[in-house]
């Protein structure tokens, strides 16, 4: 069980009319978007859709050009030190310090953010037991594997008891006993209370872990919604046609029994194939790509 968590604020984030600009180049347009109250989210989307300006602009590294956004009940504009004490953030690059032990990276961490002892000893005790790492207090961290360290970064943006936990990618290089593993951390906070938003290039762990979805593209979110809600929308099924000199193809159908009736009807069988549709369906349809 996770260490007892702060109650969450009612609005967890609040988007609105959001802009941001570099020059000429337009990063996000009229980005509105809420995220509610102790939900598990995913931002979605390929490579320069304006997913990581937005989490920037979020967690207040970024002004918006234009619009407004509140992290937490505050302004991330008029009061951005408010914001950083409402978030934790853990980024895909591994930002700890190698030469440190396990305990001092915490420690640095709690001094930071002016945790009095022996509250801070309390804290780093309890998070490095829920993460599982007590027992490596006194290594250091680049003997760590990966998955210990993602573990750790968790544990550290937790320290100052944020209510709303931003992760970018938090998986990324993990093996798979690793990545379900932090599955388990992350799920446990959310039934403790914890808002997460998360961005992933794995359709596989946005479906595992996530209450809403929203896609972005050309800096625009161009679709939102659970994922049994995208696919009752686009379909639960398709029909798959992969014939030598031919581009493979995918027909949406509303329910796998139609999309065998589909199949019945063809009178060259040859390469075609009926399978439930995924995430990963959703997302080629409406951006022409794959996430990865």
């Amino acid at each position: 069980m996770a260490p007892t968590l702060p109650q969450t604020q009612p609005a967890a984030v609040e988007m609105q009319g959001v802009w941001k600009r570099f020059g000429q180049q337009v990063a996000v347009q009229d980005l509105s978007l809420r995220i509610f109250q102790g939900e598990v989210f995913a931002l979605l989307g390929p490579n320069g859709a304006g997913k990581s300006t937005t989490i920037r602009m979020l967690t207040s590294l970024t002004r918006p050009s234009q619009g407004s956004i509140q992290v937490g009940g505050y302004d991330v504009v008029r009061d951005p030190l408010a914001v950083r004490r409402q978030i934790g953030v853990v980024l895909q690059p591994i930002t700890l310090e190698a030469e440190l032990t396990v305990w001092e990276n915490l420690e640095f961490h709690g001094r930071m953010h002016h945790i009095p002892n022996p509250e801070r000893q309390r804290r780093i005790d309890e998070w490095l037991e829920y993460v599982k790492l007590a027992d490596r207090r006194h290594d250091k961290v680049k003997t760590l594997s990966g998955g210990m360290k993602r573990r750790l970064q968790v544990a550290r943006a937790l320290l100052h008891q944020p209510q709303i936990l931003f992760l970018d990618e938090p998986t990324v290089g993990l093996d798979p006993q690793a990545r379900r593993l932090l599955w388990e951390i992350l799920r446990d906070l959310n039934r403790q209370g914890m808002t997460l938003l998360v961005t992933t290039h794995y359709m596989e762990e946005a479906e595992e872990l996530c209450d809403r979805i929203g896609i972005m593209d050309g800096g625009k979110l161009i679709e939102l919604g659970s994922p049994s809600q995208l696919r009752a929308k686009y379909g639960e099924a398709l029909l798959v046609r992969s014939r030598p000199g031919q581009e493979v193809s995918y027909t949406f159908f509303p329910s796998l029994a139609e999309a065998q009736r589909q199949l019945e009807a063809e009178s060259d069988k040859t390469g075609l194939m009926v399978r439930p549709a995924n995430l990963e369906d959703i997302f080629v349809r409406l951006t022409g790509r794959r996430l990865d």
